[in-house]
């Protein structure tokens, strides 16, 4: 965050929470019995994010939950059946799956896991900077608070920005973006879209480095670069694909290449892993001066989540996402929006649907 003008903001705010312990293997075992049991007696249903823990993504994928993105979370929990959502990510997740569903309770390992992008968009000052430039497209990022939500005319996601973009631009459009500035960047160079962007960024997409990415490039040759769009421009413009994290993970499978060097979160690798195990993957450089590993990229408020906190959730019953209702109904407009054009996309093949193979290599 050392180049982002809100950072001191952030840390402020929220200082990064240490990873959460690892347990041992008998009692993990011991807990994801429990929480399957739990699961069922509750009529509940676990969706996790692809940056979460591997055992928290293992046990969605064994109790017929989900492990996806952000988008893909919301559209299953609105359309599962079960009576509660347990959402292990970050808040805005939980708040988004609260805005979808009213009826159900939604609850969370850790409501103190937040996103530094929402953080670093108050609603406030978030409303202030609408109000200074009237006459334009509220375009935001899901990773923003319900009250950031409401002001917006659109939500988007990192998988479906560019084509919302450029159909809100076709139409003679022109746009307020926020919060995440290498993204709405990037979204601009590709639509040639007329927009103004809030200056929020990632904390773990911000740290990749162009120089030390060109370094690994020549020690691999034979890498292909899956780069998220949150990350630099610089670590952007070496990308064979710019994806979201579903982009990612289909590039990886469909693409020839035998090895990859993910610029993302490091929780992908789990899913990457398994849909494509006879492949190799390089996380990207994140180390600078006096660091202390190559690549950190890891959001330290996902690793908040754990089975632990999981267990002791649906246990007591608490740690439950509440929006007030005049908040919750104005988000809804922009986030059906969003669906709704996702839906009309859905025909499209996945590939290049959520990435763009970048023709700058």
């Amino acid at each position: 965050m050392k180049n982002n003008p809100l950072a001191k903001k952030v840390e402020t705010q929220m200082a990064p929470p240490s990873c959460a312990p690892t347990l041992p293997i008998a009692s993990a075992g011991e807990l994801k019995n429990n929480i399957k049991r739990m699961l069922i007696e509750q009529d509940a249903v676990l969706v996790a994010h692809y940056y979460t823990a591997p055992e928290l993504q293992d046990l969605a994928d064994e109790t017929g939950g989900l492990v996806a993105d952000s988008l893909e979370m919301a559209r299953f929990g609105h359309a599962h059946p079960a009576k509660t959502l347990v959402v292990a990510g970050v808040r805005f997740m939980g708040e988004t799956a609260k805005i979808l569903n009213p009826e159900k309770r939604v609850l969370m390992p850790d409501l103190d896991a937040t996103c530094s992008l929402d953080v670093g968009c108050p609603a406030e000052e978030f409303a202030r900077f609408c109000d200074s430039h009237p006459g334009r497209t509220v375009v935001v990022y899901a990773n923003t608070s319900a009250a950031v939500k409401a002001r917006a005319d659109w939500v988007v996601t990192s998988g479906i920005a560019v084509k919302l973009i450029d159909y809100l631009s076709k139409r003679g459009e022109t746009i307020l973006w926020a919060p995440d500035r290498y993204l709405g960047d990037y979204v601009r160079k590709v639509t040639g879209a007329d927009m103004v962007l809030w200056q929020g960024a990632c904390v773990v997409h911000e740290e990749f480095k162009a120089d030390l990415l060109r370094v690994l490039r020549r020690q691999h040759p034979d890498a292909a670069v899956l780069v998220h769009p949150e990350s630099p421009a610089g670590v952007i413009e070496q990308a064979d694909v710019v994806g979201s994290t579903t982009g990612i993970i289909d590039a990886a499978r469909q693409l020839s290449a035998r090895k990859f060097i993910v610029a993302t979160d490091s929780g992908i690798l789990h899913k990457l892993r398994q849909a494509a195990p006879e492949k190799i993957f390089l996380e990207a450089p994140t180390a600078g001066a006096g660091a202390t590993c190559e690549s950190c990229a890891r959001c330290p408020w996902m690793a908040m989540n754990s089975l632990e906190k999981l267990h002791e959730v649906l246990r007591h019953g608490h740690r439950e996402i509440v929006i007030d209702e005049p908040v919750r109904r104005r988000a809804m407009l922009p986030i059906k929006r969003l669906m709704d054009f996702a839906q009309g996309q859905s025909a499209v093949p996945r590939v290049p649907d959520d990435v763009r193979v970048a023709a700058c290599r």
